[in-house]
């Protein structure tokens, strides 16, 4: 569903030039849950986010069911964006002048939907949450887990076959990430949705289907790292 090839992203930094991501490869198959660990700074983010069309790569490609994701043009790519991918960040994001109900159906609503249809999904979507009582609620009204389970409820929105966690669960404690993770699984489950999730903290056990370790900007899968140091 979702491959990157030979990835590198090279940032300036004054004179000298940074290797956030060298070489990266990695393949997503359908309803799969990828793990992708390591240090701050090992270049997690900065994948996460080339892989899910929001920043373009120095070299190499993402193709997304097929198509380069960075050939297409700036509309496509949005596209792509609001309806195939779906994002969870740490920080949340949600727009404190808006409700929950309205944060949920914020993605919706910038891909020119709206109306009963709209309404009556963010809705479902916010039950499936835990939020059934929150939805006039503003975010500075509710907790961090509440905050963050809205935020899974609005990526949900569109209906994405790929979902994307940047440390999602950074600001909650060891109960409240399980619950989030644990939400991610069941819903990827029932829905044959892929999740992709970058963190340095452990993930719950049995939620990933493929782990990969990140540091200094390489990528490699968890398996073949235990190999090499097993050897």
């Amino acid at each position: 569903m979702l491959r990157a090839e030979k990835v590198d992203k090279n940032f300036k930094q004054g004179t000298k030039t940074v290797d956030a991501v060298r070489s990266a490869g990695i393949t997503v198959s359908e309803a799969e849950r990828v793990y992708i660990h390591g240090p701050s700074g090992a270049g997690k983010s900065t994948l996460l986010q080339v892989m899910g069309g929001l920043s373009r790569p120095t070299s190499g490609r993402v193709l997304f069911r097929g198509e380069d994701v960075y050939a297409a043009s700036d509309k496509r790519r949005s596209h792509m964006r609001n309806r195939g991918f779906g994002f969870i960040f740490q920080f949340y994001h949600l727009l404190p002048e808006m409700s929950v109900l309205e944060n949920v159906m914020l993605p919706a609503m910038i891909g020119g939907r709206g109306g009963r249809e709209v309404r009556t999904r963010a809705l479902s979507l916010i039950e499936r949450v835990g939020l059934g009582g929150r939805t006039k609620h503003r975010p500075s009204q509710i907790s961090g887990g509440e905050a963050q389970r809205t935020a899974i409820a609005r990526a949900l929105m569109n209906s994405p076959e790929v979902l994307f966690c940047d440390e999602p669960t950074g600001n909650l404690d060891s109960e409240r990430a399980r619950e989030v993770y644990s939400l991610v699984k069941d819903i990827s489950e029932e829905n044959g949705m892929s999740v992709v999730v970058v963190s340095h903290q452990e993930i719950l056990e049995g939620f990933a289907d493929r782990e990969y370790f990140m540091k200094d900007g390489v990528l490699q899968e968890a398996a073949a790292r235990a190999e090499v140091r097993a050897a």
